[in-house]
């Protein structure tokens, strides 16, 4: 029997100094190496908040254009071996992410929306003991949680953000475009065609910037 809930989408969290503490490629490397079971499903090959989804490291707590790629370029090395559980497309109405959850805190997932810039979701996978400790997105959140930021497009309406859990793993989020900007670059076909013949350069863009 399928289950889905509709879950809130924040708008807002001022949580002061979340993900200020960057995750760095060798820091990442050495706690995975811990071979801890809960890290690797949280952060193992094709969870959406690996910082190696795409092939190169990137923090998952930067923020990520996403939808500026196709899903198909960006994890083919994960698709040609069945190991991706993430995937994202848009249609003339909207902005989707699907992605299945870590096997650990999966049902504490949130989802938010932050300055109408940044779509935003994160879970714990380790709670913490000490209730007097920080929050734990400010100091090295991946000891304890895990994120993945993502720009939104200048059309999205992301106050019409939804966010959907099916049977407790899978996620999907919508986030519709605007009415009035539907029309134009639906009208657009040759804009369409030349941005998705440049995904791979604007991925290494992305990835030296951070």
């Amino acid at each position: 029997m399928t289950s889905c809930i509709k879950l809130e989408v924040h708008t807002d969290d001022r949580t002061p100094h979340k993900w200020i503490v960057a995750l760095g490629e060798d820091v990442f490397r050495r706690f995975l190496s811990q071979g801890n079971p809960a890290v690797h499903k949280a952060f193992g090959d094709g969870s959406l908040f690996s910082p190696l989804l795409f092939g190169k490291f990137f923090d998952p707590s930067d923020a990520f254009p996403l939808w500026e790629f196709e899903s198909d370029v960006l994890l083919s090395h994960l698709q040609s071996t069945g190991q991706s559980s993430v995937d994202w497309l848009q249609t003339d109405q909207a902005y989707v992410l699907k992605a299945e959850l870590p096997g650990v805190g999966k049902n504490q997932v949130q989802v938010s929306v932050e300055n109408g810039k940044i779509v935003e979701i994160s879970g714990q996978w380790k709670e913490q003991r000490d209730p007097r400790a920080k929050d734990w997105r400010s100091g090295h959140w991946w000891e304890h949680g895990y994120v993945r930021r993502l720009e939104l497009p200048e059309d999205a309406d992301w106050r019409k953000t939804e966010a959907y859990l099916s049977n407790d793993v899978f996620l999907e989020i919508r986030i519709p475009k605007n009415p009035s900007t539907c029309d134009i670059s639906h009208g657009n076909g040759a804009a369409t065609k030349n941005s998705e013949a440049m995904p791979t350069m604007l991925f290494q863009n992305v990835v030296q910037k951070s």
